[in-house]
């Protein structure tokens, strides 16, 4: 099984909404769930560098990586991806901004498009009674834990595993 290592977002605005992205199943197109802005880290790159260059690539917001709080978090996950099982060791940072404007999915890779529809920003309480699939699935109280500021432990996610 492949292995990638990851880095993730937990991107809040000032209203306390967190950013999150819809993807899909390319193989079941009406299975959808949403996910933390990020991706995998390209060589070389350390996992805070791979955090804001997703978060660039994915929604067109610029972030300071100074700005970035952790890793608050860390779990491994099993998921399809392109048509294979792989498993990735995810680090979580937190960030916040001021006004972000209006989200792009330019930076989108072909890949990216395959199988994301859409970036948008969530209330919590919102997304906790969505009874949406998310990613990971602690998301609504590690995200409500981490709002008033981080303690500096990291929390270990449970291991997750979505495949068909």
């Amino acid at each position: 099984m492949p292995f990638r290592r990851g880095a993730r977002v937990l991107l809040f605005d000032e209203e306390d909404r967190v950013l999150l992205v819809r993807g899909h199943d390319q193989d079941q197109p009406e299975r959808t769930w949403w996910f933390t802005v990020g991706g995998g880290i390209d060589p070389g790159e350390s996992p805070r560098q791979a955090a804001v260059r997703e978060v660039r690539e994915e929604t067109g917001l610029r972030l300071d990586p100074d700005g970035l709080l952790g890793p608050v978090a860390e779990r491994t996950a099993v998921f399809d991806f392109l048509r294979q099982a792989v498993r990735q060791h995810e680090l979580f940072f937190v960030a916040r901004v001021v006004r972000p404007g209006a989200l792009s999915h330019e930076g989108w890779t072909a890949v990216e498009r395959s199988f994301m529809d859409e970036a948008r920003w969530w209330h919590l309480e919102d997304l906790g009674r969505s009874g949406l699939e998310i990613f990971p699935s602690e998301l609504v109280s590690l995200a409500t834990g981490l709002l008033a500021g981080w303690d500096g432990a990291v929390r270990q996610l449970l291991e997750q595993r979505r495949v068909r």
